[in-house]
Protein backbone atom coordinates (compact mmCIF):
# COMPACT_ATOMS: atom_id res chain seq x y z
CA UNK A 1 0.00 0.00 0.00
CA UNK A 2 1.58 3.57 -0.99
CA UNK A 3 2.03 6.30 1.77
CA UNK A 4 2.04 9.40 1.62
CA UNK A 5 4.64 11.77 3.76
CA UNK A 6 2.79 11.46 7.22
CA UNK A 7 5.89 13.05 8.85
CA UNK A 8 5.74 16.32 6.82
CA UNK A 9 1.84 16.69 7.61
CA UNK A 10 2.46 16.10 11.51
CA UNK A 11 5.60 19.08 10.67
CA UNK A 12 2.95 21.44 8.97
CA UNK A 13 0.62 20.68 12.09
CA UNK A 14 2.73 21.41 14.99
CA UNK A 15 2.42 17.71 16.08
CA UNK A 16 5.80 16.89 16.18
CA UNK A 17 7.51 17.92 19.27
CA UNK A 18 10.30 15.16 20.00
CA UNK A 19 11.17 12.10 17.59
CA UNK A 20 14.23 9.70 17.58
CA UNK A 21 16.63 10.13 15.03
CA UNK A 22 14.65 11.60 12.27
CA UNK A 23 16.29 10.11 8.86
CA UNK A 24 15.36 6.39 10.64
CA UNK A 25 11.49 7.29 11.26
CA UNK A 26 10.85 8.59 7.81
CA UNK A 27 12.71 5.48 6.58
CA UNK A 28 10.68 3.49 8.41
CA UNK A 29 7.49 5.34 7.58
CA UNK A 30 8.21 5.12 3.58
CA UNK A 31 6.18 1.75 4.21
CA UNK A 32 3.24 0.67 6.23
CA UNK A 33 4.60 0.75 9.83
CA UNK A 34 2.46 -0.55 13.01
CA UNK A 35 1.87 2.38 15.28
CA UNK A 36 0.32 2.60 18.94
CA UNK A 37 -1.02 5.07 21.39
CA UNK A 38 -1.92 4.32 24.83
CA UNK A 39 -4.90 5.59 26.56
CA UNK A 40 -5.79 6.04 30.18
CA UNK A 41 -9.55 3.89 31.15
CA UNK A 42 -10.12 6.27 34.10
CA UNK A 43 -13.90 6.38 32.97
CA UNK A 44 -15.80 4.74 30.46
CA UNK A 45 -15.64 7.49 27.90
CA UNK A 46 -12.26 9.40 26.28
CA UNK A 47 -12.13 13.10 26.87
CA UNK A 48 -11.23 16.26 24.63
CA UNK A 49 -7.87 15.67 26.32
CA UNK A 50 -8.06 11.92 24.40
CA UNK A 51 -8.77 13.48 21.24
CA UNK A 52 -4.60 14.56 20.56
CA UNK A 53 -3.82 10.85 20.46
CA UNK A 54 -6.60 9.22 18.79
CA UNK A 55 -6.22 11.86 16.02
CA UNK A 56 -2.32 10.76 15.28
CA UNK A 57 -3.12 7.21 15.48
CA UNK A 58 -6.11 8.31 12.62
CA UNK A 59 -3.61 10.46 10.78
CA UNK A 60 -1.14 7.35 10.70
CA UNK A 61 -4.21 5.15 9.42
CA UNK A 62 -5.41 7.33 6.54
CA UNK A 63 -1.68 7.39 5.67
CA UNK A 64 -1.54 3.80 5.57
CA UNK A 65 -0.17 2.66 8.65
CA UNK A 66 -1.75 0.36 10.98
CA UNK A 67 -2.61 1.83 13.89
CA UNK A 68 -3.39 0.20 17.52
CA UNK A 69 -4.73 1.99 20.46
CA UNK A 70 -4.09 0.15 23.67
CA UNK A 71 -6.18 0.82 26.59
CA UNK A 72 -4.60 0.44 30.02
CA UNK A 73 -6.46 -2.03 32.07
CA UNK A 74 -3.47 -3.58 33.72
CA UNK A 75 -1.59 0.20 33.98
CA UNK A 76 -5.28 2.00 34.99
CA UNK A 77 -4.71 -0.10 38.49
CA UNK A 78 -1.65 1.63 39.19
CA UNK A 79 -1.61 5.18 37.87
CA UNK A 80 0.74 6.72 35.65
CA UNK A 81 2.94 9.15 37.69
CA UNK A 82 3.88 11.69 34.64
CA UNK A 83 2.60 14.95 34.95
CA UNK A 84 0.55 14.27 38.34
CA UNK A 85 1.64 15.98 41.58
CA UNK A 86 -0.59 13.39 43.82
CA UNK A 87 -1.33 9.42 43.47
CA UNK A 88 -4.09 8.38 41.69
CA UNK A 89 -7.34 6.82 43.47
CA UNK A 90 -7.51 2.93 42.04
CA UNK A 91 -10.13 1.85 40.81
CA UNK A 92 -11.34 -2.10 41.12
CA UNK A 93 -11.08 -4.88 38.25
CA UNK A 94 -14.96 -4.15 37.72
CA UNK A 95 -14.63 -0.44 36.93
CA UNK A 96 -11.77 -0.84 35.14
CA UNK A 97 -13.17 -3.51 32.72
CA UNK A 98 -16.11 -1.33 31.62
CA UNK A 99 -14.03 1.56 31.24
CA UNK A 100 -12.15 -0.59 29.07
CA UNK A 101 -15.47 -1.63 26.77
CA UNK A 102 -16.51 2.01 26.68
CA UNK A 103 -13.56 2.93 25.61
CA UNK A 104 -13.20 0.37 22.76
CA UNK A 105 -17.01 1.32 21.45
CA UNK A 106 -15.96 4.65 21.25
CA UNK A 107 -12.78 4.02 19.31
CA UNK A 108 -14.59 3.17 16.37
CA UNK A 109 -16.04 6.60 15.30
CA UNK A 110 -12.57 7.48 14.73
CA UNK A 111 -10.61 4.37 13.12
CA UNK A 112 -11.48 1.70 10.85
CA UNK A 113 -11.11 -1.87 11.80
CA UNK A 114 -11.46 -3.03 8.33
CA UNK A 115 -9.14 -3.33 5.73
CA UNK A 116 -5.48 -4.23 4.91
CA UNK A 117 -4.49 -2.44 7.90
CA UNK A 118 -7.53 -2.48 10.03
CA UNK A 119 -7.30 -0.82 13.58
CA UNK A 120 -6.72 -2.94 16.00
CA UNK A 121 -7.58 -2.15 20.13
CA UNK A 122 -5.92 -4.07 22.78
CA UNK A 123 -5.96 -4.27 26.83
CA UNK A 124 -2.76 -4.50 28.12
CA UNK A 125 -4.59 -6.58 31.44
CA UNK A 126 -4.62 -9.74 29.29
CA UNK A 127 -1.16 -9.86 29.21
CA UNK A 128 0.08 -8.45 32.57
CA UNK A 129 -2.23 -10.97 34.23
CA UNK A 130 -0.71 -13.54 33.76
CA UNK A 131 2.85 -12.78 35.17
CA UNK A 132 3.36 -13.74 38.65
CA UNK A 133 5.98 -10.85 40.67
CA UNK A 134 8.71 -13.11 40.66
CA UNK A 135 8.22 -14.46 36.72
CA UNK A 136 7.84 -9.90 35.96
CA UNK A 137 11.16 -9.00 38.49
CA UNK A 138 13.24 -11.83 36.36
CA UNK A 139 12.03 -11.16 32.88
CA UNK A 140 11.39 -7.85 32.61
CA UNK A 141 12.98 -6.32 35.57
CA UNK A 142 16.18 -7.29 35.58
CA UNK A 143 16.29 -5.62 32.23
CA UNK A 144 15.71 -2.11 33.55
CA UNK A 145 18.69 -0.21 35.07
CA UNK A 146 16.98 2.25 38.35
CA UNK A 147 19.64 4.66 37.66
CA UNK A 148 18.55 5.52 34.27
CA UNK A 149 14.80 5.39 35.67
CA UNK A 150 15.56 7.83 38.16
CA UNK A 151 16.68 10.15 34.97
CA UNK A 152 13.19 10.41 33.93
CA UNK A 153 11.32 13.83 34.54
CA UNK A 154 8.30 12.20 35.46
CA UNK A 155 10.12 10.44 38.26
CA UNK A 156 12.74 13.18 39.00
CA UNK A 157 9.62 15.86 39.37
CA UNK A 158 7.47 13.91 42.61
CA UNK A 159 10.89 12.93 44.34
CA UNK A 160 11.85 16.43 44.47
CA UNK A 161 8.78 17.30 46.07
CA UNK A 162 8.59 17.51 49.89
CA UNK A 163 4.96 17.10 50.37
CA UNK A 164 4.13 14.25 48.57
CA UNK A 165 7.01 11.28 47.17
CA UNK A 166 6.80 8.89 45.23
CA UNK A 167 5.50 5.39 45.75
CA UNK A 168 6.40 1.83 44.54
CA UNK A 169 3.49 1.16 42.90
CA UNK A 170 3.93 4.68 40.90
CA UNK A 171 7.55 3.72 40.09
CA UNK A 172 6.77 0.56 38.53
CA UNK A 173 4.62 2.07 36.20
CA UNK A 174 7.46 2.93 33.85
CA UNK A 175 8.57 -0.99 33.72
CA UNK A 176 4.34 -1.73 32.98
CA UNK A 177 4.28 0.89 29.20
CA UNK A 178 7.94 -0.43 28.45
CA UNK A 179 7.19 -3.95 28.59
CA UNK A 180 3.81 -2.76 26.62
CA UNK A 181 6.16 -1.54 23.88
CA UNK A 182 8.53 -4.86 23.99
CA UNK A 183 4.63 -7.02 23.74
CA UNK A 184 3.31 -5.05 20.60
CA UNK A 185 6.58 -5.84 19.18
CA UNK A 186 6.84 -8.74 19.53
CA UNK A 187 3.08 -10.05 18.69
CA UNK A 188 2.30 -7.17 16.47
CA UNK A 189 5.60 -5.96 14.90
CA UNK A 190 4.78 -3.07 16.45
CA UNK A 191 7.68 -0.25 15.97
CA UNK A 192 6.46 3.02 16.76
CA UNK A 193 4.77 4.25 19.88
CA UNK A 194 3.44 8.16 20.03
CA UNK A 195 1.84 10.26 22.61
CA UNK A 196 2.17 13.34 24.56
CA UNK A 197 5.01 15.28 25.11
CA UNK A 198 5.03 14.47 28.62
CA UNK A 199 5.29 10.36 27.86
CA UNK A 200 9.04 10.49 26.30
CA UNK A 201 10.63 9.38 29.35
CA UNK A 202 7.99 5.93 29.73
CA UNK A 203 8.32 5.71 26.17
CA UNK A 204 11.80 6.00 25.46
CA UNK A 205 12.23 3.32 28.39
CA UNK A 206 10.23 0.97 26.29
CA UNK A 207 12.93 1.57 23.19
CA UNK A 208 15.54 0.80 25.84
CA UNK A 209 13.89 -2.08 26.69
CA UNK A 210 13.27 -3.64 23.22
CA UNK A 211 16.43 -3.21 22.47
CA UNK A 212 17.68 -5.63 25.71
CA UNK A 213 15.20 -7.78 25.44
CA UNK A 214 14.28 -8.05 21.77
CA UNK A 215 17.55 -6.70 19.97
CA UNK A 216 15.42 -4.83 17.99
CA UNK A 217 15.43 -0.72 16.94
CA UNK A 218 11.50 0.78 18.29
CA UNK A 219 11.00 4.27 17.61
CA UNK A 220 9.07 7.12 19.19
CA UNK A 221 7.29 10.40 18.62
CA UNK A 222 5.48 12.79 21.26
CA UNK A 223 3.08 15.99 20.26
CA UNK A 224 3.03 19.16 22.34
CA UNK A 225 0.41 18.49 24.91
CA UNK A 226 -2.94 20.56 24.02
CA UNK A 227 -2.87 23.37 26.21
CA UNK A 228 -4.03 27.34 25.71
CA UNK A 229 -1.92 29.82 25.31
CA UNK A 230 -1.77 30.58 29.48
CA UNK A 231 -0.72 27.16 29.93
CA UNK A 232 -3.50 25.63 31.12
CA UNK A 233 -4.60 22.28 30.04
CA UNK A 234 -7.60 22.09 27.18
CA UNK A 235 -10.62 20.26 27.67
CA UNK A 236 -11.82 21.70 31.38
CA UNK A 237 -14.33 24.03 32.17
CA UNK A 238 -15.96 24.79 35.50
CA UNK A 239 -18.26 21.60 35.74
CA UNK A 240 -14.66 18.99 34.47
CA UNK A 241 -13.98 17.69 31.62
CA UNK A 242 -15.32 17.80 28.50
CA UNK A 243 -16.06 14.49 27.48
CA UNK A 244 -17.12 12.95 24.03
CA UNK A 245 -20.15 11.30 25.11
CA UNK A 246 -22.94 12.93 24.95
CA UNK A 247 -24.29 11.25 28.44
CA UNK A 248 -21.59 13.32 30.03
CA UNK A 249 -21.20 16.24 28.04
CA UNK A 250 -24.18 16.79 25.32
CA UNK A 251 -23.66 18.13 21.78
CA UNK A 252 -24.40 21.42 22.35
CA UNK A 253 -22.26 21.89 25.44
CA UNK A 254 -19.44 20.42 23.00
CA UNK A 255 -20.08 22.92 20.21
CA UNK A 256 -20.33 25.63 22.85
CA UNK A 257 -16.30 24.69 24.18
CA UNK A 258 -14.82 24.73 21.21
CA UNK A 259 -17.06 27.95 19.56
CA UNK A 260 -16.18 29.82 22.19
CA UNK A 261 -11.85 28.78 21.67
CA UNK A 262 -9.68 31.86 22.00
CA UNK A 263 -8.26 33.43 18.94
CA UNK A 264 -5.07 33.11 20.37
CA UNK A 265 -5.99 29.36 20.63
CA UNK A 266 -8.02 28.54 17.81
CA UNK A 267 -5.76 28.20 15.22
CA UNK A 268 -3.83 25.77 17.07
CA UNK A 269 -6.47 23.33 17.57
CA UNK A 270 -7.49 23.31 14.05
CA UNK A 271 -4.25 22.10 13.18
CA UNK A 272 -3.66 19.49 16.39
CA UNK A 273 -7.79 18.36 16.42
CA UNK A 274 -9.23 18.72 13.31
CA UNK A 275 -8.12 17.54 9.55
CA UNK A 276 -8.88 21.16 7.67
CA UNK A 277 -6.80 21.15 5.49
CA UNK A 278 -3.21 24.23 5.37
CA UNK A 279 -4.09 26.25 2.91
CA UNK A 280 -8.24 26.60 4.76
CA UNK A 281 -6.39 26.63 8.16
CA UNK A 282 -4.05 29.63 6.35
CA UNK A 283 -7.03 31.36 4.97
CA UNK A 284 -9.00 30.89 8.79
CA UNK A 285 -5.65 32.30 10.50
CA UNK A 286 -5.90 35.97 8.06
CA UNK A 287 -9.67 36.09 9.28
CA UNK A 288 -8.86 35.92 12.71
CA UNK A 289 -6.51 38.36 12.24
CA UNK A 290 -8.75 40.80 10.27
CA UNK A 291 -12.18 40.31 11.08
CA UNK A 292 -12.26 38.64 14.51
CA UNK A 293 -15.75 39.64 15.12
CA UNK A 294 -16.82 36.97 12.51
CA UNK A 295 -15.56 34.30 14.87
CA UNK A 296 -14.86 32.23 11.42
CA UNK A 297 -11.91 29.54 12.68
CA UNK A 298 -14.14 28.95 15.89
CA UNK A 299 -17.65 28.15 13.86
CA UNK A 300 -15.25 26.07 11.82
CA UNK A 301 -13.65 23.81 14.81
CA UNK A 302 -17.01 23.56 16.62
CA UNK A 303 -18.18 22.09 13.45
CA UNK A 304 -15.91 19.76 12.38
CA UNK A 305 -14.89 18.12 16.07
CA UNK A 306 -18.97 18.01 16.52
CA UNK A 307 -19.56 16.22 13.52
CA UNK A 308 -16.60 13.89 13.99
CA UNK A 309 -17.71 12.78 17.57
CA UNK A 310 -21.87 13.51 17.24
CA UNK A 311 -22.17 12.66 13.74
CA UNK A 312 -24.70 14.99 11.67
CA UNK A 313 -27.11 14.88 13.53
CA UNK A 314 -25.81 15.76 16.79
CA UNK A 315 -24.15 18.67 15.14
CA UNK A 316 -27.34 19.86 14.00
CA UNK A 317 -29.21 19.53 17.32
CA UNK A 318 -25.69 21.97 18.66
CA UNK A 319 -26.29 24.40 15.85
CA UNK A 320 -30.31 24.61 16.79
CA UNK A 321 -29.87 24.88 20.15
CA UNK A 322 -27.49 28.08 19.66
CA UNK A 323 -29.87 29.65 17.47
CA UNK A 324 -32.22 29.09 20.25
CA UNK A 325 -29.87 31.44 22.60
CA UNK A 326 -30.21 33.80 19.98
CA UNK A 327 -34.18 34.01 19.60
CA UNK A 328 -35.31 31.24 17.60
CA UNK A 329 -38.50 29.80 18.68
CA UNK A 330 -38.45 26.38 20.85
CA UNK A 331 -40.44 23.56 19.71
CA UNK A 332 -39.77 19.62 20.16
CA UNK A 333 -36.91 19.47 22.27
CA UNK A 334 -36.88 16.68 24.52
CA UNK A 335 -35.53 17.28 28.64
CA UNK A 336 -31.95 16.12 27.64
CA UNK A 337 -31.31 18.80 24.64
CA UNK A 338 -32.97 21.84 26.60
CA UNK A 339 -31.85 21.60 29.95
CA UNK A 340 -28.22 22.33 29.04
CA UNK A 341 -29.02 24.70 26.67
CA UNK A 342 -30.33 27.05 30.03
CA UNK A 343 -28.11 25.43 32.49
CA UNK A 344 -27.40 28.53 34.51
CA UNK A 345 -30.75 29.71 34.01
CA UNK A 346 -33.37 30.24 37.29
CA UNK A 347 -35.50 27.50 37.30
CA UNK A 348 -39.16 26.77 39.46
CA UNK A 349 -41.15 23.62 39.62
CA UNK A 350 -44.43 23.62 39.65
CA UNK A 351 -47.08 20.62 39.96
CA UNK A 352 -48.20 19.24 36.49
CA UNK A 353 -51.51 20.08 37.47
CA UNK A 354 -51.43 24.27 36.98
CA UNK A 355 -50.38 23.37 33.82
CA UNK A 356 -53.15 21.05 33.20
CA UNK A 357 -55.71 23.65 34.50
CA UNK A 358 -53.79 26.49 32.80
CA UNK A 359 -51.73 28.96 34.16
CA UNK A 360 -51.90 32.70 33.91
CA UNK A 361 -49.11 34.23 31.96
CA UNK A 362 -48.87 36.74 34.53
CA UNK A 363 -48.85 34.31 37.78
CA UNK A 364 -46.29 32.36 35.22
CA UNK A 365 -44.08 35.23 35.10
CA UNK A 366 -44.19 35.86 38.89
CA UNK A 367 -43.47 32.37 39.68
CA UNK A 368 -40.55 32.51 37.88
CA UNK A 369 -39.00 35.54 39.31
CA UNK A 370 -39.14 37.20 35.99
CA UNK A 371 -41.52 40.30 37.13
CA UNK A 372 -41.56 40.96 41.01
CA UNK A 373 -45.03 41.80 41.07
CA UNK A 374 -48.44 41.09 38.66
CA UNK A 375 -48.81 44.98 37.85
CA UNK A 376 -44.85 44.62 36.03
CA UNK A 377 -46.05 41.17 34.67
CA UNK A 378 -48.56 43.43 32.96
CA UNK A 379 -45.85 46.28 32.00
CA UNK A 380 -43.84 43.72 30.50
CA UNK A 381 -46.10 42.23 28.08
CA UNK A 382 -47.92 45.47 27.10
CA UNK A 383 -44.48 46.85 25.77
CA UNK A 384 -44.39 43.64 24.05
CA UNK A 385 -41.11 42.39 25.81
CA UNK A 386 -42.57 38.85 27.16
CA UNK A 387 -41.66 35.53 25.70
CA UNK A 388 -42.97 32.31 25.79
CA UNK A 389 -40.48 30.12 23.79
CA UNK A 390 -39.35 32.68 22.07
CA UNK A 391 -42.36 33.23 20.91
CA UNK A 392 -43.78 37.14 21.95
CA UNK A 393 -46.94 37.12 24.29
CA UNK A 394 -49.61 39.31 22.75
CA UNK A 395 -52.37 39.44 25.30
CA UNK A 396 -51.88 39.47 29.55
CA UNK A 397 -54.72 37.16 28.99
CA UNK A 398 -52.99 34.26 27.69
CA UNK A 399 -52.81 31.08 29.46
CA UNK A 400 -50.26 28.01 29.80
CA UNK A 401 -51.71 24.99 28.75
CA UNK A 402 -49.81 21.47 28.08
CA UNK A 403 -49.46 22.76 24.71
CA UNK A 404 -46.55 25.35 25.46
CA UNK A 405 -44.46 22.68 27.20
CA UNK A 406 -41.09 22.93 24.74
CA UNK A 407 -40.10 19.91 25.99
CA UNK A 408 -41.66 16.89 27.78
CA UNK A 409 -41.75 19.15 31.58
CA UNK A 410 -40.50 23.10 30.39
CA UNK A 411 -41.64 26.06 29.63
CA UNK A 412 -38.96 28.36 28.53
CA UNK A 413 -39.93 32.14 29.56
CA UNK A 414 -37.83 35.49 28.51
CA UNK A 415 -38.25 38.92 29.15
CA UNK A 416 -36.60 41.45 27.42
CA UNK A 417 -33.64 40.59 25.33
CA UNK A 418 -31.41 38.20 27.69
CA UNK A 419 -33.58 37.06 30.78
CA UNK A 420 -34.38 33.80 30.91
CA UNK A 421 -36.02 31.21 33.47
CA UNK A 422 -37.90 27.94 33.21
CA UNK A 423 -40.67 26.38 34.54
CA UNK A 424 -40.34 22.62 35.08
CA UNK A 425 -43.93 21.00 35.62
CA UNK A 426 -43.09 17.89 38.02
Amino acid sequence: METKSILDELAWRGLIHQATDEGELRALLAKPTVVYAGFDPTAETLHVGSLLPLMLLRRFQQAGHRPIALVGGATGMIGDPSGKTDERQLLSKEALQANVEGIRRQMSQFLSFEGPNAAVVVNNFDWMQGFSYLDFLRDVGKNFPVNVMLTKDSVKARLERSDSGLSYTEFSYMLLQAYDFVHLSREFQCQLQIGGSDQWGNITAGIDLGRRMLGRPLHALTCPLLTTSDGKKMGKTERGAVWLSADRTSPYEFYQYFINVDDKDVIMVLRFLTEVEQSECQALEVLVRDQPHQRAAQKRLAEALTRMVHGDQGLHAAERATKILFGAEIDRLSDAELVPIFRDVPSCELPRSRLDEGLGIIDAFCSAGLAASKSEARRSIGEGAAYVNNRRVDSIERVLTAHDLASETVVVLRSGKKRYALLRFV
